[in-house]
Order: C-alpha cells, then structure tokens, then sequence
C-alpha cells in the first residue's frame, strides 16, 4: 500500500468523492475486509457495500488482497491501494488553477494556483516513474517559525527570496546539454490550526 496516491482521472474522482465510498475507503486503509465485514461497520447491506467495492477497485482505489473461505462462500478481502489519496486539478482540466495566468508573491489565490500545479505535477511525475520503474528524485523542507511581528516576517520574506535566488543564479545552467530542468516552489503562509475531521454520512 502507498502512504499516498494522486488521482488523475475525472471518474475515479469523482467516485472517491461520494461520501459512502470515501467511508470504505478509510477503512479498508487500515486493514484488508470483505463486504461482509465493511458492512457491519458502516451500517449498509452487504449487496450495497459490493457495488461500492465494485466502482472503487474499477477505478483502482483498492484492490485484492486475499480470499477467504466462510461456509460455502468465499470471501474477497479488499485493501485501500493508498492510505490516502489527493485529487489533481489535472482531473478537472479544463478549470484547473494556471499560475501563470497571473503572478503575485503577496496573493494567497496564486499560491493557492501553485500548490494545485505541485500536486499535478508531481502526480503526472510519479505516475511516469511507476510506469518506467525509475525512482522519481525530489526533495522538500517543511518547517515553522513564528515571527514577532509583520515586519520581521516581512524582513524574512526579503532575505529568503534573495537567498533562494542567489542560489539559483548560482546552480542554474540552461546552456548545460545533460541537465534536466527543476522547478522549485516555495511558501510561507500562517499555519492552519488542527480542526477535526467530520464524520461522513452515510
């Protein structure tokens, strides 16, 4: 199992989406069950947990991961294919977010704009590198700090963009034949305090 898996595809979107099989998908994230058991769990007759099964591995957001004899009737135990998934703009084409469209360092919708292409670049790259059986080479720096007012975030803001571009001055080669291309993306935003995630109707 994936720790996580972008979806591309407009359907397979769409069908984690609905909010019964966004349910059987947490559960089959943590531990392989059949429809029998998925069942119990979220409170539905098994025939309706089997179609819901059904739609979700024809999408490939879960699989097979063994059978089981009960009785006279084998059983399909069924995993989640990732422990979580995230949706690229890339499956809403035609009104996915375009960076480009308008730059503005100070403006929340264009980092909003740049976090979508992340995801859908890196979702096409990954995809790429599973198809190529190649290790896809990336890196990222997550971290926090608090600043004593607006204008030492400010002052952070002015030496990180001419620290981030001194080094880019100084690594990028265009003329180099061998070398590939890299985007790098950075971000500073105030931190979004922990909410608890609602229960999905049934």
């Amino acid at each position: 199992m994936l720790d996580v898996t972008v979806i591309e595809d407009p359907e397979a979107a769409a069908v984690s989406l609905d909010p019964v099989r966004a349910r059987l998908l947490a559960e089959l994230a943590g531990a392989p069950a059949s429809a029998a058991m998925l069942a119990g769990r979220v409170g539905l007759p098994r025939q309706k947990v089997n179609y819901h099964l059904k739609a979700l591995e024809r999408h490939g957001l879960v699989e097979l991961a063994g059978e089981r004899r009960k009785g006279n009737v084998t059983e399909r135990l069924m995993r989640a294919t990732a422990a979580s998934y995230v949706i690229s703009p890339a499956a809403l084409p035609a009104v996915q977010p375009d960076p480009d469209r308008f730059r503005d360092q100070l403006s929340a919708r264009w980092l909003l704009a740049l976090g979508a292409r992340l995801v859908r670049d890196v979702g096409t790259l990954i995809t790429g590198a599973a198809k190529a059986r190649k290790r896809l080479a990336t890196y990222a720096l997550d971290g926090e700090v608090r600043f004593a007012s607006a204008a030492d975030r400010a002052a952070f803001v002015q030496e990180l963009t001419a620290g981030v571009s001194a080094l880019i001055r100084k690594y990028d080669a265009p003329d180099a034949e061998s070398g590939r291309d890299h985007r790098i993306v950075v971000a500073v935003h105030p931190t979004v305090k922990d909410r608890p995630t609602p229960e999905p109707e049934q």
